[in-house]
Formats: structure tokens, C-alpha cells, sequence
């Protein structure tokens, strides 16, 4: 992004936060709320909807076990490690089948 039209953007975000009473503060303590609920919670919805799994489930994890849906799908889990989902690579070079039908998969 050039300099200029990220000074005009600057610009914006803080005529509107002064047109709404937003001080720089608040939103460092709303990011900051955001990120302690996303630490605490165990459970994630395609929508961004969480659950920390205490207390009454809400409406979405609710809905989801009645649907059919198990708990565990929605369960939180650590990063993937880097390269953990590669597949080894292919060498196509000497395939005798490469370009014919034989080498279209079916299944």
C-alpha cells in the first residue's frame, strides 16, 4: 500500500472515532478482550461463534448436537506443525501412462 493512501485511510479511522468518541484506549482493551476469549475458548463454529465448555451450552453448539453433530468437530485444537499436511511429491517424468486415460484417477 503506498504512503499516501495510507495516511488518507489513517485519516479517516480517526476523524470517525472522533465522530463516535472512540478513543485509542478502547479499542486496545476491546483487541484485548478479543484475544483472552479466543485463548479460553475450547470450542469454534464455521461463524466464529465460542464456547469455553463451561456452563450451559449456547444456542449454535445446542443446535449443532441435535443436528447430528459431535462435540469434538468443533473442538479447538492447537496449530498444525508446519508441512504436516504435505503430500510427498511426484515425480511424473516416468510414468509411462502420464497423458492417457490410465492415468486419470476415477475414484
Amino acid at each position: 500500500m503506498d504512503e499516501r493512501k495510507r495516511e488518507s485511510i489513517v485519516a479517516y479511522l480517526r476523524r470517525r472515532m472522533a465522530e463516535f468518541g472512540i478513543r485509542p484506549e478502547d479499542i486496545a482493551v476491546s483487541i484485548a478482550a478479543d484475544q483472552e476469549r479466543l485463548r479460553t475458548a475450547r470450542y469454534r463454529d464455521a461463524f466464529g461463534h465460542t464456547w469455553d465448555g463451561k456452563g450451559a451450552a449456547p444456542q449454535w453448539v445446542a443446535q449443532a448436537i441435535s443436528a447430528g453433530q459431535s462435540l469434538e468437530h468443533f473442538a479447538i485444537s492447537k496449530a498444525p506443525e508446519p508441512g504436516a499436511d504435505k503430500r510427498p511429491g511426484v515425480d511424473w517424468r516416468d510414468d509411462p501412462f502420464a497423458g492417457t486415460r490410465l492415468a486419470r484417477r476415477t475414484a
